[in-house]
């Protein structure tokens, strides 16, 4: 077996660790892939450490392209060499490599890796097409893709040791998820440090360096509206409009394409919008929400007035975490905050800060009211609320659902 350094302290994120179980072993490449910092390294080697203690022979070869000891593995040929002349030939040889998307074409060497029943693959890299392309094409059925987010809440509690309080969800709020926190003071100032120096660290490397970004003012601009704009629908042409008006012209095409980056990045997710009557995605018109809200908080500030934002947004990640496939929903004139599908079944929520206003509340147990199925519906909020249902819909307080 070779000499792996493991952590002596892991928190095991069971959450991810119990989906990959079923496939270790087998001739799947299992493929990690999420912004970075979100801890896909740790899972990596959660991994390890778990197949050591089932298969004491086994031997690991673990590759970490952010280590300059594997700085000479840069091509499809480079990395099957090194595999193949570290591997032994007796027994079963665990594969780990991390951000692969570092080695040019990697993909052919993971093919041609993969035809060894003695390999079992693990890839991890911070790029949502990363088995995308090519690859899918050639692999077909071979690999799974697990995306890796920042912690959940019930994690950042897990992490940090911390009971569910309202200081505790607000300090969840502020900060965000990544893993690496724990080793921080969360303290404005240092916390919010750390995290401004991953959000360049993604835009360089992630964004300006692989896509050749040469207007690098105007995806830094991009960001901060996304930011102001944190669950608001609206288009590339929006943009567009909205720049000229600032006297700055760049067309609808050239924004989209950098609203791509951003989310191949995982910076942001993209929202699309569903017709619920019609049953079809439209054409126009998305919101986008930040995979880390530490990270936005970093660079936009922790508003008070934004808490309906961070709120929304808290809401739509706790659903990703969940598996869920979510939409925004329109339904005629009216709008869905969230439309989620898993495994044949439907959700509907909606999120509101508060339901003090009677127009408020019409508004969001309405719109679901309208909605003519069986499936559920809720109501997200941050009132202390605890009673019965509104005609069917559940009313929630938001750290019951993200507790649930």
């Amino acid at each position: 077996m070779s000499k792996i350094t493991i952590p002596s302290t892991l928190i095991i994120r069971d959450h991810y660790i119990n989906r990959v179980k079923p496939f270790i072993g087998k001739g799947i490449i299992k493929a990690f892939t999420g912004q970075r910092r979100v801890g896909k390294s740790y899972i990596l080697f959660q991994l390890m450490q778990l197949i050591q203690e089932q298969d004491p022979e086994a031997t690991i070869i673990y590759i970490n392209k952010e280590d300059l000891a594997f700085d000479a593995i840069r091509t499809a040929s480079d990395l099957h060499s090194y595999v193949v002349s570290t591997a032994q030939p007796k027994c079963m040889n665990y594969i780990f490599v991390d951000e692969i998307q570092e080695i040019a074409e990697f993909e052919k060497a993971l093919r041609s890796l993969l035809l060894n029943s003695n390999f079992d693959i693990y890839c991890t890299g911070s790029n949502a097409q990363l088995l995308s392309g090519e690859l899918a094409t050639l692999l077909s059925g071979r690999f799974v893709e697990i995306t890796i987010y920042s912690l959940s809440y019930t994690e950042f509690l897990q992490f940090h040791g911390l009971g569910d309080t309202d200081t505790t969800l607000d300090t969840y709020f502020k900060f965000g998820g990544l893993p690496y926190l724990i080793h921080l003071p969360l303290e404005n100032e240092i916390a919010f440090e750390y995290l401004k120096n991953i959000y360049t660290t993604i835009v360089f490397r992630d964004i300006i360096d692989r896509y050749k970004v040469r207007n690098i003012r105007f995806l830094e601009k991009l960001v901060l509206f996304l930011a102001d704009n944190t669950g608001s629908l609206f288009s590339a042409k929006r943009i567009s409009d909205f720049l000229k008006s600032q006297h700055v012209n760049l067309a609808p095409n050239q924004i989209q394409q950098y609203l791509d980056y951003l989310s191949r990045a995982f910076l942001i997710h993209r929202v699309e919008r569903y017709d619920i009557v019609g049953k079809r995605l439209f054409e126009v018109g998305e919101k986008y929400y930040f995979e880390n809200m530490g990270i936005r908080h970093a660079i936009w500030g922790y508003r008070p007035q934004d808490m309906g934002r961070i709120l929304e947004n808290a809401v739509y990640n706790q659903l990703l975490f969940k598996g869920w496939k979510v939409t925004t929903g329109s339904l005629k004139a009216e709008e869905i905050d969230f439309v989620c599908e898993k495994e044949g079944e439907r959700m509907y929520l909606q999120v509101a800060l508060r339901l003090s206003e009677e127009s408020t509340f019409q508004r969001e147990f309405g719109n679901l009211l309208s909605i003519d199925d069986n499936y559920a519906k809720k109501v997200i909020t941050m009132d202390a609320f605890s009673g019965n249902s509104y005609h069917g819909i559940e009313h929630l307080h938001i750290r019951a659902f993200l507790m649930e």
